[in-house]
């Protein structure tokens, strides 16, 4: 294999990337003691997060198949900038291919034993079964698929992995986010929270809800994001991208450990409506000129008409669940993404909030209904506290009590790429995930895409 040249000097090696980087050639097969990642098609910032830590089971080689372009630039920087940084540098070297058939040379030559993909989600599903067909496990950030057709799809990847006996997973960070980990955790706790509600169309038993925005910093730079993030046949609505996130916190918060099915998920209404982006700033969030052809059928009135807000309610065996996501330009100074999130319970509600009086931090608050402080008190200091020492409890004005979380425990968004990753190698090592976790992103990604389907009818 040769590697090809790089057009217009985007690609200098290693003066300018801070890492090394070598033809495939003589690559040799990775070895069963070292987990060796193939990325391909990088094309979200999300692949180069995985890599802001090291590894010790992953070996220090990236092997980067992909076409020509800013996203590669991106990703490629964004590795040099950690392998640079002062503190706690890493150390990780590039073995890159460029060019067109990039799937290709990476099934011929398959350097690696895992392929990480995140980019085109309308492109993934053709990588993720590529990958399985060839006996490559993946390792995949959300959305794994962005329509019904897409899922038929990932339903024959999951059964070909299973024969194969390989790794189909995809990147789940919002479980390590703290609030989310205790609101769960006091939800199992039948003193505090009851049981929870089965709740109506009107007033759910769970409802969780994102906002999101266009122009964000990550990791201290302004985010560029590529041009085909606005077209929703190639990114996914917002009802099937950042939803992923939600519906797979309501699985993993309701029903701990439970096989799920499909049958259980009956989609009652859904609805998506658009985000609009001027020129400026969509020159601003892309670095682009002007709208691209393939845009020209979402503009209206010279405006940018992007389908990235969402809503969805459904049940899941029979408790109500409310969904939604919305996307604006950005964010208020001093602001962010938020989260909010409520869990009704037959003695308490468990609420989380991200709000100006949370400072933008994820907070958990407890409302008691038929508990007791003393019940609450007690779950805390007894139970949770030998999991997570430090916490505590702050009374509010408003009756609720307020979850006070180390801020050790706040560790961030980037960082939950590490330990999701962390969990990601366990599986690996062990040989096998656990009984619930493919059935239960078979139910997931059911939702999303049916929610999708029944919004479109509108």
């Amino acid at each position: 294999m040769k590697l090809l040249k790089p057009i217009l000097g985007i690609l200098l090696m290693s003066s300018i990337f801070g890492c090394e980087t070598k033809n495939l050639e003589n690559s040799t097969p990775p070895s069963e003691s070292k987990i060796k990642i193939m990325a391909l098609d990088p094309g979200h910032f999300h692949a180069g997060l995985i890599h802001k830590t090291m590894y010790p089971e992953i070996d220090s080689t990236i092997y980067v198949f992909a076409p020509e372009g800013p996203e590669l630039k991106d990703y490629l920087n964004r590795i040099a900038g950690y392998n640079e940084r002062n503190e706690n540098p890493t150390a990780w070297n590039i073995n890159l291919e460029i060019g067109p058939d990039y799937l290709d040379k990476m099934i011929r030559s398959k350097p690696g034993n895992v392929m990480v993909v995140a980019g085109k989600n309308d492109l993934k599903i053709d990588y993720i079964t590529a990958a399985i067909e060839n006996g490559i496990n993946v390792y995949a950030d959300k959305p794994l698929v962005i329509n019904s057709q897409g899922f038929k799809k990932l339903i024959n990847a999951f059964e070909s992995a299973e024969e194969k006996n390989l790794m189909l997973y995809d990147i789940m960070t919002e479980r390590y986010e703290i609030s989310t980990i205790l609101q769960r955790e006091l939800s199992l706790i039948p003193e505090v929270f009851g049981t929870l509600e089965d709740g109506t169309l009107e007033n759910p038993a769970i409802t969780k809800e994102s906002v999101h925005h266009f122009f964000k910093y990550v990791s201290g730079q302004a985010l560029i994001r590529p041009d085909w993030f606005f077209d929703v046949e190639q990114e996914g609505d917002g009802i099937v991208d950042v939803t992923t996130h939600l519906v797979d916190l309501i699985q993993w918060e309701v029903f701990p450990g439970e096989i799920l099915d499909t049958t259980q998920v009956q989609m009652l209404s859904a609805k998506r409506w658009t985000t609009e982006l001027d020129l400026n700033q969509f020159k601003e969030v892309t670095g682009k000129s002007e709208f691209p052809d393939f845009l020209q059928k979402d503009l209206k009135n010279d405006k940018l008409q992007v389908f990235s807000n969402g809503e969805m309610n459904y049940t899941l065996k029979g408790k109500h669940a409310k969904i939604s996501v919305i996307w604006n330009y950005q964010a208020p100074e001093g602001t962010g993404d938020t989260h909010y999130s409520m869990m009704r319970g037959t003695k308490a509600d468990l609420i989380i909030r991200q709000g100006k009086e949370e400072n933008y931090k994820p907070s958990l608050y407890v409302r008691l209904h038929e508990a007791q402080f003393e019940s609450l008190e007690k779950a805390i200091q007894q139970t949770l506290q030998s999991k997570f020492p430090g916490l505590t409890i702050t009374k509010q004005s408003s009756g609720e009590y307020l979850i006070n979380i180390p801020e050790s425990y706040h560790v961030g968004h980037e960082a939950h790429f590490a330990q999701v990753t962390e969990r990601f190698l366990e599986y690996m090592n062990a040989g096998k995930m656990p009984d619930w976790e493919v059935p239960n992103m078979i139910v997931k990604y059911f939702t999303t895409t049916q929610a999708l389907e029944k919004a479109m009818e509108k």
